[in-house]
């Protein structure tokens, strides 16, 4: 009897070696072979396509106030809330495609389907500077341009935010998806799959503010979006043809539709009693198959457990999962509403990162751009000393930073992801103090020399608010990412990564309410902070407003992070027997 037992562990272990059993599928439908799907192989494919697309995205939007301004003589004002706004949609319009990804699409498709509206906006945006029907104007300085050609730009950025909108969550949670959280080792290399995702991210974003932004500045904006079509269109071609690569996860429905069963089903029950014990709850048998893992039952929310409670109605006839849900499904409803306190309070976070590409960029060419032998930087191109930070950011903590406090915390991560994000949301602080003390410098410079401004004034002065946020980068982003992929059920994790994304969209949003309101009061109050051009405005105080706004919502934070409670997942045995292996690849536990 023993020595049997120790053939079927043995066959068990060989079995979880070759085949992946977390319910994602390969490019046949077919249960994934270890060693030639998924993991880093896979994950090159996805990455990629994610370097081409920010690529594309910060070439667009860190030179889009320089645009609106130089090309649609847009003022100051106006020009900063047109790119908040579409900075927002662009990052929160990843709900919808998160949504769509999770419940209906899958993954793969959504990223395929929205690569291919991105690039129709790309396509659009070159249509829009070289057709001569639906060029800015006929002469090469437009001081009043077309119409028709304003509203096809429009048209075109916004139909990249379509894009974005499927493309950033299905991509990355696809990329997450081909490491198995049940194998020791693909579930460390997933750790590191978001630092090393954000460095491809990165290196993309240093190219688009430097080679594109170049190409904008001193050839034309044309040809920068021919350059960024075409980078476009060759990474979407590599992403096809790592298909046979990945690993699939089917769609699953709509992942409210359980929340909503469990809602209706514990209102239905709050008249009766908690049991003594958690054991009575219901719970599907391990031996059923379930489409994902089952979680452990926790004390925070307790109302909602009385969905799980078995009356007698549910004894006597088959229970309806709008009267009855499994204790996995009251968690899955706990772990979305204990997100909402930490989504909320990074929201000052995201209203910080919308200052690096408005007014710092239009900060950037108020001033001397000139360095080695008269080279001139262009504006957005300061930008990218804030990727270099994130880089830099990103390696350390991969390479040095997580060893040592593995070892220190015993932790697998290092520290928890909600310090993480802690850490970093100190650094926008000091990014929003740094640079009102960079903007009243300037301003005195202007004071001085009203004829030559701020142009005497290197652009180099504005490096440390741009290094500073490119460290906080490093946690605070990556440490989201990774925490609203991980704490989500395991059915929405699009819909995680969206937001994520959402935490920058609604900051883009609260910032032009922010520039509005504080427009409005200023204004009544004695002069407006904001004025045409930034010479006669008062960012230092704006500034100053945002570091004090973020302070405190640190320790808003601090205080919602001290009681959060991270998933819990139950851990299955794996069966000790196996039916012989069936047609579609592989063996079914």
């Amino acid at each position: 009897m023993e020595e049997r037992r120790g053939a079927k562990s043995s066959k068990v272990i060989e079995d979880e070696e070759k085949w992946v059993y977390d319910s994602s599928l390969d490019h046949k439908g077919n249960i994934p072979i270890r060693a030639s799907t998924g993991v880093w192989k896979a994950s090159l494919f996805i990455v990629a396509i994610e370097f081409s697309e920010r690529l594309s995205y910060f070439g667009i939007a860190t030179s889009l106030i320089l645009y609106l301004t130089r090309v649609l003589h847009d003022d100051l004002k106006t020009a900063a809330k047109s790119v908040n706004y579409w900075s927002g949609v662009t990052t929160l319009i990843p709900l919808f495609g998160g949504f769509i990804a999770d419940a209906y699409l899958g993954r793969f498709k959504t990223v395929l389907f929205s690569s291919i509206i991105y690039l129709m906006g790309l396509i659009l945006l070159c249509m829009s500077w070289f057709l001569p029907s639906l060029r800015p104007c006929d002469t090469k300085t437009c001081h009043e341009p077309r119409k028709i050609h304003e509203v096809v730009f429009f048209l075109a950025i916004y139909l990249v935010s379509i894009g974005t909108g499927g493309h950033k969550p299905a991509l990355e949670s696809f990329g997450a998806d081909q490491f198995d959280d049940d194998h020791s080792e693909e579930r460390k290399q997933k750790m590191s799959f978001f630092n090393w995702w954000n460095f491809g991210l990165c290196c993309g974003l240093l190219l688009g503010v430097t080679v594109v932004v170049y190409v904008q500045d001193h050839v034309s904006w044309g040809v920068a979006d021919i350059v960024l079509t075409a980078v476009m269109a060759v990474s979407l071609a590599i992403f096809i043809i790592g298909r046979r690569n990945y690993r699939y996860r089917k769609p699953t429905g709509s992942p409210l539709t359980p929340m909503l069963q469990v809602l209706v089903a514990a209102i239905a029950k709050r008249s009766l009693p908690h049991p003594s014990d958690p054991a009575q709850l219901y719970e599907i048998s391990k031996s059923e198959k379930v489409n994902g893992r089952l979680l452990c039952h926790t004390e925070k929310l307790k109302f909602l457990d009385k969905a799980a409670i078995i009356s007698a109605q549910n004894l006597t006839e088959k229970p309806s999962p709008w009267r009855l849900a499994t204790v996995t499904k009251v968690e899955e409803m706990k772990l979305v509403l204990n997100l909402i306190p930490i989504w909320l309070a990074t929201l000052p976070f995201g209203v910080c990162v919308a200052q690096t590409s408005t007014f710092f960029i239009k900060q950037s060419a108020t001033m001397n751009r000139e360095v080695a032998n008269g080279f001139e930087v262009p504006p957005a191109s300061i930008y990218a000393i804030a990727a270099i930070g994130m880089i830099v950011s990103v390696t350390l903590y991969e390479k040095l930073l997580v060893p040592i406090l593995r070892r220190t915390t015993r932790n697998e991560r290092g520290i928890n992801i909600l310090q993480r994000i802690g850490i970093g949301m100190i650094f926008s602080i000091a990014t929003m103090i740094a640079a009102a003390l960079v903007e009243k410098k300037r301003l005195g410079f202007v004071k001085s020399d009203p004829i030559k401004g701020s142009y005497s004034m290197s652009v180099l002065w504005l490096a440390p608010q741009f290094l500073i946020i490119g460290f906080g980068d490093g946690f605070t982003l990556v440490g989201l990412q990774e925490y609203f992929y991980d704490q989500v059920p395991d059915s929405m994790r699009s819909l995680g990564i969206a937001l994520y994304l959402s935490v920058i969209g609604a900051g883009n949003f609260l910032s032009s309410l922010l520039i509005t309101a504080v427009d409005h009061i200023t204004d009544n109050v004695g002069k407006s902070w904001f004025g045409k051009d930034l010479n006669s405005s008062r960012l230092d105080r704006f500034y100053w407003l945002l570091a004090c706004v973020a302070a405190a919502n640190l320790c808003v934070y601090v205080f919602v992070a001290q009681r959060y409670s991270y998933k819990s997942v139950q851990k299955v045995a794996v069966a000790d027997s196996y039916e012989d292996e069936p047609e579609n690849g592989g063996p079914i536990p």
